[in-house]
C-alpha cells in the first residue's frame, strides 16, 4: 500500500459527508482508544480570593441622574426585566441591580449603568 501525504488525506477529507466523518471520528476514537471531546481548561484559584478580595458582588444603583430613560434601559437589558419591572427598579433607589455575581461581571454592568448616567456602587 502506497504511504499517503496529508495532501492526500486532506483532499479525501474534502470529499467526505458529515455522516461519513462522523463514522471516520468513532472509528479513529475505537482504534486508538481516544475521545474527540474538546479539551476543558481548568481555572486555577484566583489570587484576588486568597488576599481577601471578595470573588462575588452586587452592583446597586445609588442615583439615577438626568438620564432617567438611558438607566431603566440599561436595567431592562442588564436584568431581562420588563419596561414596567425596570422602571419601578429604577425609582426605588438605592437599588440592587445583581447579586452575587463575579466582579468581572460586576464591572461591566457598573460601565453600562454609568455610561447611561446612574450612580452605582460594587460591594
Amino acid at each position: 500500500m502506497a504511504k499517503l501525504n496529508k495532501d492526500d488525506v486532506i483532499a479525501s477529507l474534502k470529499e467526505m459527508t458529515i455522516l461519513e466523518l462522523n463514522e471516520l471520528i468513532e472509528a479513529i476514537e475505537e482504534e486508538f482508544g481516544v475521545t474527540a471531546a474538546a479539551p476543558v481548561a481548568v481555572v486555577a484559584a484566583d489570587d484576588g480570593a486568597a488576599a481577601g478580595e471578595p470573588t462575588e458582588v452586587t452592583v446597586t444603583i445609588t442615583e439615577v441622574g438626568a438620564s432617567k430613560v438611558n438607566v431603566i434601559k440599561a436595567v431592562r437589558e442588564i436584568t431581562g426585566l420588563g419596561l414596567l419591572e425596570a422602571k419601578q427598579k429604577v425609582e426605588a433607589t438605592p437599588a440592587v441591580i445583581k447579586e452575587n455575581i463575579p466582579v468581572a461581571e460586576a464591572e461591566e454592568i457598573k460601565t453600562k449603568l454609568v455610561d447611561a448616567g446612574a450612580a452605582v456602587e460594587v460591594k
